[in-house]
């Protein structure tokens, strides 16, 4: 960004996350500098429930949001003035989390004079990879997250293509049912992650392909064959094999996910494959993934976990592709919980 004197001066973003149970403001500059980037969660008071109540969520962040921005900008040592624009999650989300958010970017720019940028929570997931390396066009993401699971082209910059998306459960609800149903605490996707990678057998489980051509994804009947050995263990009096069944479960969603991934790369000529969302964090994915791509010849970015489970740091890499192109958000922007990707594409289609 140029001053009236023709100086470049950094584009400096304060982002506002508050879509789920994580409380997240970041400064991040020219989009993929992390200056600063403020976490509180809640895992500890939704464990007590067995997941995420939509309610106790809003409320927590309004007791920690201010607290929050205060830290996010003396950690980053960046006044109000120096900012370029605020930055907030639009979507998708839970409603009153994402509204908490919503109305104090809004306070933010209007106290401070400053644009607007409401960001798509998934867009955020994808451009979290831009925090480690820079993107090449066009590219492919695999997004694997608690309600999402979906493959994404861009053919440039900022523009969002989905060609495959889950039918039914995504990758995270369906590890955090089938951990339920193995005795674990929320969230259970990295106790079955770790009992996966140490068990010795897996026991056998069902591959969902669907029609030999779709990208699209299906764990509703993996679930359901977990809970069927389960219970058949059970009604034979004997203790179902948690370890085996969490290795056979793991090895059926991460081959499903890295063929049809692999495929997607090949299909578009993608440059890249990029891996985004919380499940992104999954050790067993990640191995699976960098052995397939580095086989096939395939450039692969994984931001590191901190970057994949919810943060705001992500949310301002994106928010700064939809600057450079679009520019800033009327302030009369609402929350919007079913939020389209693709219609949040820089020049939308």
């Amino acid at each position: 960004m140029k001053t009236e004197t023709g100086e470049v001066q950094p584009v400096l973003i304060l982002a506002i996350e508050t879509s789920c149970d994580e409380t997240s403001v970041a400064v991040v500059k020219d989009g993929c500098e992390v200056l600063s980037n403020m976490i509180s969660s809640q895992i500890e008071t939704h464990r007590a429930f067995g997941g995420v109540v939509p309610e106790v969520a809003s409320r927590k962040h309004v007791e920690v949001i201010t607290l929050v921005i205060e830290q996010a900008l003396a950690a980053a040592g960046v006044q109000p003035e120096q900012l370029t624009a605020v930055a907030v999650t639009q979507g998708p989300g839970l409603v009153g989390a994402l509204l908490v958010g919503v109305v104090a970017a809004k306070s933010l720019a209007l106290a401070w004079g400053k644009p607007l940028i409401g960001t798509h929570h998934i867009a955020g997931h994808i451009y979290a990879n831009r925090l480690v390396k820079e993107l090449q066009y066009p590219n492919m993401t695999l997004v694997v997250s608690g309600g999402h699971t979906e493959l994404v082209s861009m053919e440039r910059e900022g523009r969002f293509r989905i060609i495959g998306r889950t039918r039914d459960d995504a990758v995270g609800e369906a590890y955090d049912k089938v951990a339920r149903a193995l005795g674990f605490p929320y969230p259970g996707g990295p106790h079955v992650d770790r009992l996966a990678r140490e068990a010795e057998e897996a026991v056998p489980l069902p591959r969902v392909w669907l029609e030999p051509d779709s990208y699209d994804f299906s764990f509703s009947g993996l679930k359901s064959a977990v809970l069927n050995v389960v219970n058949q263990s059970r009604m034979k009096g004997l203790a179902p094999d948690v370890a085996g069944i969490a290795r056979g479960f793991q090895e059926s969603v991460v081959e499903v996910l890295v063929e049809k991934a692999v495929r997607a790369v090949k299909a578009n000529q993608a440059k890249q494959l990029l891996l985004s969302g919380g499940v992104a964090a999954n050790k067993g994915l990640r191995g699976a993934l960098t052995a397939r791509c580095k086989a096939e010849g395939i450039e692969l970015i994984i931001p590191p976990p901190v970057f994949c489970t919810d943060n705001a740091a992500m949310i301002g890499a994106a928010a700064y592709v939809k600057w450079r192109h679009d520019g800033s958000t009327p302030l009369d922007m609402v929350a919007d919980p079913g939020f389209s990707l693709e219609n949040w594409s820089v020049e939308a289609y």
